[in-house]
């Protein structure tokens, strides 16, 4: 049977009806470029399964964009103190932009926990999770570009053609919860580069990641193309049987494989979460002493949604900070960190703590960071440029050992230079708590198996607990 334009009865004008918006206009625009929509998300790994026996089943990312510095928060370095102002050789690195001399950091740290680990007083409520804490002071990268470094951090590479991370997580393993996205991004509004942070490239587009805006916390304001305002529940679904008998008879007079087989499904799980979606995306359904313990802010929002989805089955959650780079701080540095700590502080223990009471972090991995660090030298006197060479991010929960700091920077928390942990590491280390080998999550593509360590990388099996 043929659905021609001519007699006011064509495919694209059904699809625009029938999933009611948020679906909808994803699909319109799959149907533009051609892509293909697989099947519905299942459990078991498109390669069969894990490879390893896993000790996390989902991950929380808490992005701060724009690069935290680390000897502000993680990794105490009293040499600047003594040097100030001085540029000793070891501190002579090339950044994005020329600094100057030593610039010191004004905040004090103190030991926390039983394990006494070392953290700034800019954190006094994440600071009673110090036994949680696995803090990597040796992380470095490749690039000190907002652009390039959020892309490795990201995706694996600085190249804006690799799928992200979070799209190899559902590859290889799936979701728990076919009725909402597997792997969702918080950010009220536009981290640099966007949304290729999160695409799936060459995976299957079902991988990719789903934005939300949550700078308004009402569902209908994060989803606002969610609910079909034309149609009841009855009718969509009839419209979707319809749709599906007219496909089948399309695909018959032509003897193949219809993609609209593939993209139906899609419809589906947009119809599904017309329902689910709502309440899992309702903040107000939670307690009143719930919503005071995260505190207020879209940072704080992004955090208690984090955890409504991961308990929800959604695989893989990304936190971003804010809109653009907020801890880009080229100037008055000392006067900006506060504020932000300020704001990550309080949702932050919420998060922990309220992972952890309900029996959730155990196997929920959260990972603290930015693309990058700062620099221990000044940047037109009271700022400080970005610095790839070595910074810190942190890890909880899903099997990572706590109360702990991995890997050190020199004297001026520069460079890393002991136990050093390239993006590369990090990204097998998340794969491997995963269940996932970093070298068999491939892709074949272009007649080569990629995959999102690339050819490098290594487990850092020495913070795995």
């Amino acid at each position: 049977m043929s659905m021609s334009s001519s007699n006011g009865f064509d495919r694209r004008r059904w699809l625009q009806h029938v999933g009611g918006g948020m679906g909808v206009l994803a699909l319109e625009q799959m149907l533009a470029d051609g892509r293909e929509v697989p099947k519905k998300n299942q459990l078991v790994s498109e390669q069969g399964g894990v490879h390893l026996v896993p000790r996390a089943k989902r991950v929380i990312h808490l992005f701060m964009n724009g690069g935290p510095f680390q000897a502000d928060l993680f990794d105490p370095k009293p040499s600047l103190e003594k040097y100030a102002g001085q540029r000793p050789a070891s501190a002579d690195l090339l950044t994005e932009r020329p600094t100057g001399g030593l610039l010191p950091s004004p905040f004090v740290f103190r030991p926390r926990g039983q394990s006494g680990l070392m953290i700034s007083d800019l954190l006094p409520n994440l600071s009673n999770f110090a036994d949680d804490l696995c803090v990597i002071r040796s992380m470095h990268a490749d690039n000190p570009n907002h652009g390039p470094a959020l892309l490795q951090m990201n995706n694996g590479t600085i190249l804006p053609t690799r799928p992200s991370m979070g799209a190899w997580f559902l590859y290889g393993l799936g979701t728990e919860n076919e009725n909402l996205p597997g792997y969702l991004v918080f950010c009220p509004g536009r981290p640099v580069r966007f949304s290729i942070l999160w695409n799936s490239a060459f995976l299957p587009s079902k991988y990719q990641g789903t934005y939300v805006n949550h700078s308004k916390i009402n569902p209908s304001d994060m989803l606002p193309n969610l609910k079909n305002q034309y149609w009841s529940h009855e009718t969509q679904l009839q419209q979707l049987e319809l749709l599906r008998d007219l496909n089948h008879q399309y695909q018959s007079t032509r003897n193949e494989q219809s993609i609209l087989e593939a993209r139906l499904e899609s419809m589906e799980t947009a119809f599904r979460m017309q329902f689910e979606a709502r309440e899992a995306f309702d903040l107000n359904l939670e307690t009143k002493s719930t919503i005071e313990a995260y505190g207020e802010g879209h940072f704080a929002n992004g955090c208690l949604l984090a955890r409504r989805m991961v308990e929800r089955g959604v695989r893989f959650v990304q936190v971003y900070f804010g809109n653009g780079q907020p801890w880009d701080t080229h100037s008055n540095h000392d006067k900006s960190v506060p504020n932000l700590c300020r704001q990550i502080d309080q949702p932050i223990a919420a998060l922990l703590g309220d992972l952890k009471q309900r029996g959730l972090l155990e196997d929920t991995l959260v990972v603290w960071g930015g693309e990058f660090g700062r620099t221990p030298t000044s940047e037109n006197g009271s700022g400080r440029d970005h610095n790839h060479h070595g910074f810190s991010m942190w890890m909880a929960g899903g099997g990572v050992r706590g109360g702990m700091a991995y890997g050190k920077t020199d004297e001026f928390g520069f460079k890393a230079v002991e136990n050093k942990v390239h993006v590369h590491d990090l990204h097998a280390t998340i794969l491997h708590l995963l269940g996932l080998d970093h070298q068999r999550l491939t892709f074949r593509h272009s007649g080569r198996d990629f995959r999102l360590t690339d050819v490098y990388g290594r487990v850092v099996h020495d913070i795995i607990s």
